[in-house]
């Protein structure tokens, strides 16, 4: 007798069809990937546009009271200066020539401290992009760990509604006791409060973008009912 030869159990691959334009998985279309990006903008557009304004608010406020008491401690320098500079004058005035200084020379120092605090406002302006980089980079955005509850049980409808349809199929199998129920019940907390997370979204209707597109009364495959075919014996 030969021996009888093993069959080998043949491996069946059943691929889905694109989610949004139904085309088989072998052509490979980027309708899903396209839809996931536009999908994360329009989340992020929603969830974080008011973090980013409520950011670039405290910044900016920072930054602005950073250049302006940075450019304060100049003039008060350059002025002090200007000070000491006119007491000079009036000394030496008064020393030569018994008299008040020229009001060229004091219309010349003047002149020369609005050259200064002119230069001082300048260099304080120059500074705005290190100042800003500096408070950005005191914001801090912290991520949940991999292990947290809420990014491995997130309360999401659709994981709620299969965690139910599970424990519906073993309580007709063996019925929960009551710890067991109470143990699900603390691990899965209930969801939030839609309002309170979500912000309402814009006037503009903005679709799903992983959804597939309207199809036309062409495209449905619709037809109107036609009337039924004559009997063969209806001439006899």
């Amino acid at each position: 007798m030969y021996p009888r030869e093993k069959h080998r159990k043949s491996v069946i691959r059943m691929d889905p069809d694109c989610a949004i334009c139904h085309a088989p998985a072998t052509h490979a279309c980027d309708c899903e990937a396209k839809g996931l990006e536009a999908a994360v903008q329009q989340a992020e557009a929603r969830m974080m546009n008011s973090m980013y304004t409520e950011i670039r608010s405290w910044v900016r406020a920072h930054a602005q009271d950073y250049i302006l008491e940075y450019f304060r401690l100049l003039t008060e320098r350059r002025k002090a200066a200007h000070n000491q500079h006119l007491e000079h004058l009036t000394a030496t005035a008064y020393h030569y020539y018994h008299a008040p200084p020229h009001p060229s020379e004091i219309q010349a120092a003047q002149a020369t401290l609005k050259r200064g605090i002119d230069e001082d406002w300048q260099s304080s302006v120059q500074r705005y992009p290190e100042v800003l980089e500096y408070f950005f980079g005191l914001v801090e955005l912290n991520l949940p760990a991999e292990d947290d509850t809420a990014v491995k049980d997130p309360p999401l409808s659709a994981m709620n509604g299969a965690a139910r349809k599970a424990n519906r199929r073993n309580s007709i199998i063996a019925p929960e006791s009551a710890h067991e129920r109470n143990r699900i019940a603390r691990r899965t907390p209930p969801p939030p409060t839609i309002e309170r997370r979500t912000p309402a979204p814009p006037s503009m209707h903005v679709g799903n973008p992983m959804a597939p597109p309207p199809r036309s009364r062409r495209q449905s495959g619709y037809r109107p009912p036609t009337a039924p075919p004559q009997s063969y014996y209806g001439n006899y």
